[in-house]
């Protein structure tokens, strides 16, 4: 055989083998893809998981959440992202509940999963929070009708110990006093309604579904002791007011006065603002109970929470239970 023609099929041959290798490597790395790939629907539209209209109940961490799932009729368990979503009925009332996870971006996240996920028509949270109104007692459990994200800083320059200056261009948007360094700023917001990019400091309640907590009056029987530990003052329901939501836990007097002098804030805590802001940008009404765990570093002693957190949790719990008992 001529050396050409030898050299010509040991070519083919060494063509057609690459092409094998090639085709191989390929059809593993698709495999390897389909097996870590997330377990997305295929589409440009999310699918539901459940198409029944359902108020989304959200606490942010396990111990707000062991007093309200035991309530839940006929529980379904979904998980997402390994969130877990139960949904069932609730004194009377369609829901899917979960833990949002403590944080703004936790909050934020776990509810457009679940507006993404569930046909949620309303939003209400559930959980504890610090007191910064001096008028307010631990166990207390506040309805605020507006919240605020209160830690969107500008971090402004140090120009002399003590002196601060914000840059000139940002100065028409910061209108509330600083903590020294630290100015609080609007967040910028778009929402179906209003596709075009506004700011905005705070995020309203549903009017009416502050209404009917309004309605509940003196109702509701809240805890007073839980175990050995007893508040001095009843606690009460206070519906109407401020809260601010921001990503640090606050335990400092100095700044609890802060945020109520420049706030006007009844509470505080780490994730209702954020979940408000989602609720805002799709268009879904929400309304928040939270109860008194501790004065944000106001108290004598020791932050209390740890004492009363089951506490607060439970007065909220029977609140929002009381809530949608009464909603029609």
């Amino acid at each position: 055989m001529p050396s050409s023609r030898r050299t010509a099929i040991r070519t083919t041959t060494l063509a057609r083998h690459g092409l094998r290798v090639v085709a191989t490597f390929a059809l593993a790395a698709a495999l390897a893809a389909c097996s870590t790939a997330p377990n997305r629907p295929s589409g440009a539209s999310v699918v539901q998981l459940d198409a029944t209209p359902r108020i989304a109940v959200i606490s942010a961490f396990e111990p707000e959440l062991t007093v309200l799932l035991p309530q839940v009729q006929q529980p379904v368990k979904h998980r997402l992202n390994g969130v877990e979503f139960t949904t069932g009925t609730l004194s009377g009332q369609p829901v899917v509940v979960f833990l949002s996870g403590i944080s703004m971006t936790n909050a934020a996240m776990n509810t457009q999963l679940a507006l993404d996920r569930f046909n949620v028509s309303h939003i209400v949270f559930s959980g504890i929070a610090g007191g910064v109104n001096p008028r307010l007692h631990i166990g207390d459990v506040t309805v605020p009708a507006q919240w605020g994200q209160y830690m969107e800083w500008l971090m402004a320059r140090e120009d002399k110990p003590g002196q601060y200056s914000a840059p000139a261009w940002m100065k028409s948007e910061l209108t509330l006093p600083s903590f020294g360094m630290m100015h609080p700023r609007p967040v910028e917001v778009r929402s179906a309604a209003n596709p075009a990019l506004t700011k905005q400091f705070w995020f309203a309640a549903d009017a009416r579904m502050l209404a009917v907590a309004r309605s509940l009056g003196t109702s509701v029987a809240l805890d007073h002791c839980h175990a050995d530990k007893c508040l001095k003052e009843r606690p009460r329901m206070v519906v109407g007011g401020n809260g601010v939501s921001g990503q640090a836990f606050v335990d400092n007097k100095a700044f609890r006065e802060y945020a109520f002098k420049t706030f006007d804030a009844n509470v505080l805590d780490m994730e209702t603002a954020a979940t408000a802001m989602v609720a805002h940008s799709n268009g879904v009404p929400y309304i928040a109970f939270r109860s008194l765990s501790d004065l944000a570093g106001g108290g004598d002693g020791e932050n209390e929470m740890d004492t009363f957190m089951h506490l607060a949790a439970a007065n909220s719990a029977k609140v929002l239970q009381a809530f949608l008992a009464s909603w029609k």
